[in-house]
């Protein structure tokens, strides 16, 4: 943790709140989130095994109804290997390098004080993901900018196959800051 973020909080007996809390940090100039992350590297750890019924039940909740996210021969019939991932599948792919993030101490994001909110997503495929892909996610810091009680975080994930093929890369910013 760096020298300058304050470790705790007092509450004063006349209720004063988180909220105000925050704006002291705001007018003293401490960070919300590490200024040291832009350049970070997180991982997922293991690789992503991309499994047919995973697709299925994500692409019903997503109301998915192409034959290609739900039937191997209509996905085969289409030219794939198996059945196909919708596009936002890359959130369930991605999803363990994302917590590795959240969860990393040196981050300066203290889950019992914030929350952390997708604001924005771009996807650029080499192609689809499909059922019996393994994946590995290689999720970059981009950059952080601090606004008021909450700061944006930017963050590029690559996403890859076994043999190191690029399968998708995803340009994100999270929104970190206190439940409103």
């Amino acid at each position: 943790m760096s020298a300058n973020r304050r470790v705790r909080v007092h509450l004063s007996r006349s209720g004063h709140t988180e909220r105000r809390a925050r704006r002291a940090d705001m007018v003293t100039g401490v960070s919300l989130l590490n200024p040291e992350l832009p350049g970070r590297v997180f991982t997922a750890g293991d690789p992503y095994q991309v499994g047919r019924e995973k697709i299925r039940e994500f692409a019903r909740a997503v109301s998915a109804t192409s034959p290609i996210h739900h039937d191997p021969v209509a996905a085969q019939r289409a030219g794939h290997a198996d059945v196909v991932a919708p596009p936002t599948f890359t959130t369930v792919v991605q999803g363990g390098a994302v917590d590795h993030l959240i969860t990393d101490p040196d981050t300066g994001i203290d889950r019992t004080r914030h929350v952390a909110v997708h604001t924005t997503e771009k996807l650029d495929f080499s192609r689809h993901i499909v059922a019996g892909d393994e994946l590995t996610t290689i999720l970059t810091v981009t950059g952080v900018t601090e606004r008021g009680d909450a700061a944006i975080m930017n963050t590029t994930s690559e996403i890859r196959d076994r043999d190191g093929h690029h399968v998708v890369t995803i340009t994100s910013s999270l929104m970190i800051g206190a439940p409103q």
